[in-house]
């Protein structure tokens, strides 16, 4: 059976590249077109589709409306198909990925060679419908903005956590979500640096960590070269897009050595400098994503004891990362999303005197 898309554009020159790109794969149907966001929602329940690609700048119902309800009641694999060179629409493109859509391309500006980008949007269709969509309820709750739990109402951490200093994170697709999820369950007292390593394409990272930082509350920046990590306690420190984020002597170094399992940043070069720097005292996190980047990084840190988790398929976007981990003894915790931030913080409370 063919994959069935439905494409959701409201220009008609781009709607029909799209198409155009979808159709000449006979592994690919095309079942409907909608040119607003409100259509999209009435196709989407009606037909039923594999893959939704989405624009995010439509009228009547923008795409990010259209993709929180789509996610919240009829959940359907999206693909963002969006320009990434107005900060505004890039803003809307993170929080619809938040909100449970499944990837991000950029849109054809006319300088790619001929062919390029029709394949790369070829495979990204295809990646997108192999995913299991799921429902978000924080899409049909309305919870974006909801002040954090208090600490005190999270169970304590044991004891092998508490001598932890520092904690690495690392997700892929479906991560702005898990990451979101994560760090509004902090509480704003949290003392520990969190480092973090996200797979976003390239044209949509610059952003990504200035919308954070809005998100969650937490001071959200890009690493600095020879930054010291003791400098970033209580904040997130993030892998600049294109680098590899490692540490070494207590500081950030950025390096452009050769992509790890296709990734730059690569999270498993973050998890193995940590494990060699830090030791013990590294909590890591590897969340949802496509492929193995970061289950070696993890059991190294497991092996120098420090404390390392990973997401449980059912809150899993792709189970891919995570299960990689557990299949090698890498993570000590397997944790669902909901759980993860509030484990952190007891783990932190245990050792503010």
């Amino acid at each position: 059976m063919p994959i069935r898309v439905l494409v959701v554009e409201d220009s008609v020159t781009v709607r029909r590249r799209l198409c155009d790109a979808l159709a000449a794969d006979p592994a690919v149907e095309v079942v409907a077109e909608a040119a607003d966001g409100r259509e999209a929602i009435h196709l989407c329940e009606t037909l039923r589709p594999d893959v939704v690609t989405m624009d995010m700048m439509l009228p009547v119902m923008t795409g990010l409306g259209a993709t929180e309800y789509i996610m919240a009641h009829c959940p359907t694999p999206i693909l963002i198909v969006s320009a990434s060179t107005n900060r505004g629409e890039v803003f809307k493109t993170y929080e619809a990925l938040a909100a449970g859509a499944v990837d991000v391309i950029e849109k054809p500006d006319g300088t790619e060679p001929d062919g390029e980008w029709e394949r790369r949007f070829l495979a990204a269709v295809k990646i997108v419908a192999r995913v299991r969509a799921v429902t978000h309820l924080r899409a049909r709750l309305g919870s974006w903005g909801q002040p954090r739990p208090a600490a005190a109402a999270f169970p304590r951490a044991s004891s092998a956590a508490r001598a932890c200093r520092i904690v690495a994170i690392g997700a892929s697709t479906g991560g702005p979500g898990a990451v979101l999820t994560i760090l509004r369950a902090l509480p704003s007292r949290f003392p520990l640096p969190v480092v973090l390593v996200l797979h976003i394409g390239e044209p949509f990272a610059e952003a990504f960590a200035d919308w954070l930082d809005r998100q969650t509350g937490f001071a959200v920046a890009y690493a600095v070269e020879g930054q010291p990590v003791e400098a970033v306690a209580g904040r997130v420190a993030m892998a600049p897009p294109g680098v590899h984020l490692v540490v070494r002597g207590g500081r950030f170094h950025l390096t452009r050595d050769p992509a790890r399992h296709s990734c730059r940043p690569s999270i498993d070069r973050l998890f193995e400098s940590l494990a060699e720097d830090c030791g013990s005292s590294t909590a890591a996190c590897l969340l949802t994503g496509m492929g193995r980047d970061g289950a070696a990084g993890l059991l190294e840190i497991r092996r120098a004891g420090g404390l390392t988790i990973a997401q449980d398929e059912a809150s899993s976007v792709v189970y891919g990362m995570p299960r990689e981990a557990v299949l090698l003894g890498a993570a000590e915790r397997v944790l669902p999303i909901g759980e993860i931030g509030p484990y952190l913080a007891s783990m932190a409370e245990a050792r503010i005197p």
